[in-house]
């Protein structure tokens, strides 16, 4: 599994020009999904993005989650995180995880972190998104499960 993490002051997304989703201050995460992936992996994930301290305090250091700040999830699927381009130019996608594999993963996220507390805002799975977003900072970070779960 692997997350790509925005720290934002607003995202939303789109889907056939309509409005589906919006937050204010908080993360924007595009989660990847591989076939190797399972609830177990995915909690340790949950687990670390919901505990990373990485908003300021009041003296400017990265020292508070996004629980400490009251801030939202915006949970975006995107199985591009596995494209391999090590051969040719056209990347290849088979390491991403199968549709209904990932689908159920993505959607155990989203209710897990809402279980959290957390106000958590989607897209929607297998859908053309336009995602819009002010990063704050920015502030961009990759958690890739195979560095978290070992």
């Amino acid at each position: 599994m692997r997350f790509v993490i925005q720290r934002v002051c607003e995202a939303n997304v789109c889907v056939e020009g309509k409005l589906i989703g919006q937050i204010g201050h908080g993360l924007l995460v595009f989660v990847g999904v591989s076939d190797r992936d399972d609830k177990q992996i995915a909690d340790k994930m949950i687990d670390k993005l919901t505990k990373l301290r990485i908003f300021d305090d009041a003296d400017g250091k990265t020292n508070l989650s996004i629980a400490d700040v009251g801030g939202e999830f915006l949970i975006i699927s995107q199985f591009t995180l596995y494209a391999d381009c090590r051969k040719g130019n056209r990347p290849s996608f088979t390491l991403a995880g199968k549709p209904d594999l990932a689908n159920t993963l993505y959607e155990y996220m989203i209710a897990e972190i809402g279980k959290k507390g957390f106000s958590v805002a989607h897209g929607s799975f297998g859908a053309e998104m336009k995602v819009s977003l002010q990063n704050d900072g920015p502030f961009t970070i990759v958690l890739d499960s195979d560095e978290i779960v070992k």
